[in-house]
């Protein structure tokens, strides 16, 4: 059942109970009521993505005092532009766990770290590694940061249906930015043998175990930061936008439509 939050349900919740500020904050961080947040939701650190949904469903932006949002009735979807790191990345789960969406979708850039990947494919991350710190103050250190296993299984049905190039694997997310010039941080990377390094999968992934919000992610690579000519650049940066933004979008969107349609014929889902 979706949650849906009356004028008359707000008022049962005690003024400084933890759902009653949670749910305040989230809609002050956001510039949206909690009801106009649909059940499945699409996470970004870039507002030209906001901007790209919101013409493509022909609904207005909202702006918040910390976030960007849109909202779609027709789609069953939001998307959130919460802006960059892991302790916002952070805070965005934690807001959402106040009105339980049935699932969650990071639609992020990451760098990859194999000879063989190449710019403009996608990676479909199953596990992070947890050094960006933030993710301690949620689950204990010993804990994997996994993605939920069945919309992994559902972006990676979507990518395989569109014939789009991905690899799956581990992510390694820092809180260190401009790691590419440490040669002992690079080298720690080797030995971990991941596949892709961003800045805040592992803490979405934890928060949203600790807070029982169903979330995977669809991570474009975006540049070959190991390769001494493969770090992003603003011109680079610049074309990435003008090349994907589109499919990046609309792939999430089908994403959650299949998901629906199952939803629909009774193939209901764990998370």
């Amino acid at each position: 059942m979706e949650l849906k939050l009356t004028k008359e349900a707000m008022e049962q919740i005690d003024h400084y109970s933890r759902d009653r500020v949670g749910i305040s904050t989230l809609e002050r961080y956001t510039g949206s009521s909690a009801n106009e947040f649909q059940p499945y939701i699409l996470l970004t650190n870039f507002k030209s993505y906001v901007d790209f949904f919101s013409r493509k469903c022909s609904k207005p932006t909202n702006q918040g005092s910390v976030m960007r949002a849109c909202h779609s009735e027709e789609k069953r979807t939001s998307i959130i532009d919460y802006s960059v790191g892991s302790p916002v990345a952070a805070l965005v789960i934690e807001l959402l766990s106040f009105i339980k969406p049935k699932a969650v979708i990071m639609l992020g850039m990451c760098g990859g770290l194999r000879e063989e990947y190449k710019v403009g494919e996608f990676f479909n991350p199953v596990a992070a590694i947890r050094e960006e710190g933030t993710s301690n103050a949620y689950m204990p250190q010993q804990c994997p940061s996994l993605s939920s296993f069945v919309i992994q299984r559902h972006i990676a049905e979507e990518l395989e249906r569109r014939k789009l190039k991905y690899h799956t694997g581990v992510i390694h997310t820092t809180n260190v930015r401009f790691w590419e010039f440490n040669e002992d941080f690079k080298k720690m990377l080797t030995s971990e043998r991941v596949q892709a390094i961003d800045m805040e999968c592992a803490t979405l992934f934890t928060v949203g175990f600790s807070r029982y919000v169903p979330i995977g992610a669809l991570m474009l690579i975006s540049d070959q930061p190991l390769k001494k000519k493969g770090i992003k650049t603003a011109e680079s940066a610049r074309l990435i936008f003008e090349k994907y933004t589109a499919l990046h979008i609309e792939t999430g969107i089908s994403v959650f439509k299949n998901m629906q349609s199952k939803e629909k014929a009774g193939f209901g889902y764990q998370f």
